[in-house]
C-alpha cells in the first residue's frame, strides 16, 4: 500500500500546483473581483489600491471578502474528494484489466506436481515443472569458471567442496526465479566466525546469499546465514546445528536495465531458511563485495547461478529452480 499512497501524494502536489496558479481572483473593497494578470507574492496581503488577492479556481465571479475563505474551503475539498476517489483504482493498479472478474474465458494456472519434501535422512521431489540442477548423482550442470568440469566431490546424495578448485557456476543462465537449495554444515565445527563453515549461493553470479556455520557461532550481523552478504542481515537466526540438512528456498527478481545502462528497478530477494521468512522482499544495493557496496553495473537479464569454494568442505543436496513469469 505504501507505493500507491506515495503516488497518490505526488499526484495530489501536482494537481494543486497546477490548479492554484492558474489564476488568482483580486476581490477588492467594493466587492468588485478581477483575474489579476500575476501572482501575488502573499496571499491575503492587501495593494496600494486596498485589494485583497484570493485565490480562484476555474471560474470567474463577483465575490465579497466574507466569501472568499468558505470558497477556498469548497475548492480544496473537492480536490480533496477527487484525490480519494482515484486511490482505489491506483491500489488496484496491478490487477489485469483484461478479464472481468470471475471471468470463465481467463486462462487457469497449468496443473503440476508439486513434488515432496526433504528430510533429514533423504532429499525430497523437486517441483514437475522446475529444473533440477542437481539430483545426488553427478555436477553435469555445473563447472568452473574456465569451463572445466567441476572438481568437488560428489557422494552418498551430495556435492562436497573442495578446498581451492573453485566456485562453480551452472551451465545455464537465470534470472526471475524460485531457487530451492539444501545444504549441511561441516562436522566437527572448525575455527570460529566467518572462517566456520562458509560457502555462499551467488544468484546471478552477482549477489551473495552467505551460507554460513551460524549455529552458537558469533560473527557480524550482515555476514552470517541466510544474509544478503554485507547488506541485509536475516530477521532471525534460524540454523540448525553442523550436521544436520538446512534448505534455502529464496524468491530472486532481478534487476532491470534501459538500453544506455540507466538502472530501471533493483533487484528484490525473498528468504525462507529452514522453513522461516528471513528476507522479506529486500532490494540490493548492487552487486554484494567484502568489505564495499560497488553500485549496479548493467548484465543481462539471465545469468548463471553459482556456488562458492571458500575452503570449508560444506555439502549441498537437492538443487532446484523454476524460473519466474508474468501470470495470465
Amino acid at each position: 500500500m505504501a507505493a500507491p499512497l506515495f503516488g497518490v501524494r505526488r499526484l495530489a502536489a501536482a494537481f494543486l500546483t497546477t490548479t492554484i496558479s492558474c489564476a488568482s481572483t483580486r476581490v477588492c473593497a467594493d466587492g468588485k473581483a478581477g483575474v489579476s494578470s500575476r501572482t501575488p507574492k502573499k496571499t491575503g496581503r492587501s495593494n496600494s489600491k486596498g485589494c485583497r488577492f484570493s485565490f480562484k479556481i476555474g471560474v470567474q465571479s463577483r465575490l465579497f471578502l466574507s466569501e472568499v475563505q468558505p470558497m477556498r474551503k469548497f475548492q480544496f475539498g473537492m480536490i480533496g474528494v477527487l484525490l480519494f476517489s482515484l486511490v482505489p483504482a491506483i491500489c488496484n493498479a496491478q490487477v489485469d484489466t483484461r478479464w472481468k472478474i470471475h471471468d470463465p474465458n481467463r486462462p487457469v494456472p497449468p496443473v503440476i506436481d508439486p513434488g515432496t519434501s526433504s528430510t533429514q535422512d533423504s532429499a525430497g521431489r523437486a517441483p514437475s515443472d522446475a529444473v533440477v540442477l542437481f539430483d545426488g548423482k553427478d555436477l553435469a550442470k555445473w563447472a568452473h569458471k574456465d569451463g572445466s568440469a567441476a572438481k568437488w566431490k560428489v557422494e552418498n546424495g551430495y556435492a562436497e567442496v573442495v578446498a581451492k578448485t573453485g566456485y562453480i557456476y551452472t551451465h545455464e543462465a537465470f534470472g526471475d526465479c524460485q531457487l530451492h537449495i539444501e545444504f549441511s554444515e561441516p562436522v566437527p565445527p572448525k575455527r570460529e566466525s566467518q572462517e566456520r563453515g562458509n560457502s555462499g549461493v551467488f544468484l546471478m553470479g552477482l549477489y551473495e546469499i552467505q551460507v554460513l556455520d551460524s549455529y552458537e557461532n558469533k560473527t557480524y550481523a550482515d555476514g552470517q546465514a541466510s544474509a544478503v552478504y554485507g547488506q541485509y542481515p536475516p530477521l532471525v537466526n534460524a540454523s540448525r546445528p553442523p550436521g544436520q540438512w538446512q534448505s534455502y528456498d529464496i524468491i530472486f527478481h532481478g534487476p532491470r536495465f534501459a538500453s544506455d545502462g540507466k538502472l530501471l528497478r533493483p533487484a528484490r530477494v525473498t528468504i525462507l531458511h529452514n522453513g522461516v521468512l528471513v528476507q522479506d522482499n529486500v532490494e540490493p544495493t548492487g552487486p554484494t563485495e567484502h568489505g564495499e557496496r560497488p553500485p549496479y553495473k548493467a548484465h543481462p537479464e539471465k545469468l548463471p547461478l553459482g556456488l562458492q569454494d571458500h575452503g570449508d568442505p560444506v555439502r549441498y543436496r537437492n538443487i532446484w529452480i523454476r524460473e519466474l513469469k508474468t501470470a495470465e
